[in-house]
């Protein structure tokens, strides 16, 4: 488990049957990304196309990753992983026709759905849907790992009260980085570029919820609790996914 203290506790209490996505960065050679694409999608069609395998690739847009490519495989199991495409030509098509496009992989993590605080039912089976994604990566504070739960208590329940719908995932980071820090990350799910323009009304529904003189304290525990976040968006890239 990743974080010491009671919410490594709650992550025990977690369905053994949580969801888990795998996911890598890719870093594209950008005089070659027609190639890339065009063999990326063929990969995905024929080896990722439905499944516990079946792929999702996104283009980061924002923060120092803008232009790198998100390859995400799931949701699936870890049992599923020990039957994952690899004879057969999946992994000479890989190396073949998809890396000597890219020039590095990074970040290859492993990431635990919430249920707990996610609202992610409320999606369709649609990525196309709701193709941004506000991804906020959170630091935790080794000595205050303590205060995730109520942090994350609070916040899921301001989000599920907020009106209209707010699908929003909390995700685990399943294995230790060292200094990387992206322990946990929460996923806004939008529709377009326009919401980002129009209020979000979370402090005003915290109030309702939690009372206005918890607000202090919220951001108190917050503050202690992580030692940094940040964002990224994403947008889903259906002609590269396995769709």
């Amino acid at each position: 488990m990743l974080i010491l203290g009671t919410f490594v506790t709650t992550q025990a209490q977690e369905s053994e049957q949580a969801p888990i996505w795998e996911s890598i960065m890719l870093v594209p050679d950008n005089t070659k990304l027609k190639v890339l694409g065009e063999n990326l999608r063929k990969h995905n069609m024929k080896y990722h196309k439905e499944g516990a395998f079946k792929s999702t690739v996104f283009n980061i847009l924002t923060g120092p990753n803008s232009g790198k490519i998100v390859w995400m495989m799931g949701p699936l199991q870890y049992s599923d992983l020990d039957t994952r495409p690899a004879t057969g030509g999946h992994d000479e098509d890989w190396r073949d026709n998809v890396m000597p496009y890219v020039k590095r992989i990074e970040q290859g993590e492993y990431w635990k759905g919430m249920s707990k605080w996610s609202n992610t039912d409320m999606l369709p089976n649609d990525p196309s849907a709701n193709p941004i994604l506000y991804v906020r990566y959170w630091e935790v504070n080794g000595e205050h790992g303590f205060g995730v739960d109520q942090h994350l208590d609070m916040a899921s329940a301001t989000i599920k009260a907020m009106p209209g719908n707010n699908p929003w995932g909390v995700y685990d980071n399943e294995f230790r980085q060292g200094k990387i820090g992206r322990h946990l990350a929460t996923v806004s799910f939008i529709k377009n570029w326009t919401d980002f323009g129009t209020s979000w009304p979370f402090r005003a529904t915290f109030d309702k919820v939690h009372g206005a003189d918890k607000w202090d304290p919220f951001i108190r525990n917050r503050n202690a609790t992580f030692t940094d976040w940040w964002d990224e968006v994403w947008v889903y890239d259906k002609a590269l996914s396995g769709d």
